[in-house]
């Protein structure tokens, strides 16, 4: 098998030793040892670590991710058609996240736009806290 070391990993992917080491102790990706206990990957592993990075670019948690590479065979790399199955299962949720993200451009240019010269219309404003009472978290922009 064809391989490469953590060096070669992070130059070809952009992803940092520390994050493939992390992605390796979280079972996302696997690798080899040397004699000398030298981490080998795969030249296939560089694919895996594309899938990862792109599922976080569009917002997937690791754990989405795991589940998603747990659904492949043992050490196989993600096909085109495995893509396709697995972004089909994200797309209600993809839907929601652009819907929110929408909600979060509007009305912060409205907040920036405004500059808060009516505190009695300022939709962030929060006097005596009175929104504690729904939880913890962010409650203006994301509803």
């Amino acid at each position: 098998m064809d391989t490469i070391t953590i060096g070669e990993l992070a130059h070809r992917s952009g992803v940092a030793p520390s994050a493939l080491r992390f992605y390796e102790d979280k079972g996302l990706i696997h690798s080899t040892r040397t004699s000398g206990n030298q981490r080998r990957y795969g030249r296939a592993e560089l694919r895996r670590v594309s899938f990862i990075r792109i599922a976080q670019q569009v917002g997937l948690s690791l754990d989405e991710i795991a589940a998603a590479l747990a659904s492949l065979p043992e050490n196989r790399t993600p096909t085109k058609a495995d893509w396709e199955r697995l972004s089909r299962k994200w797309q209600a949720r993809l839907e929601d996240q652009i819907t929110l993200i929408q909600r979060l451009k509007d009305r912060l240019a409205g907040c920036i736009g405004c500059g808060c010269l009516s505190l009695k219309k300022c939709s962030l404003s929060n006097p005596g806290d009175e929104y504690a009472a729904q939880g913890p978290g962010p409650r203006f922009l994301v509803k």
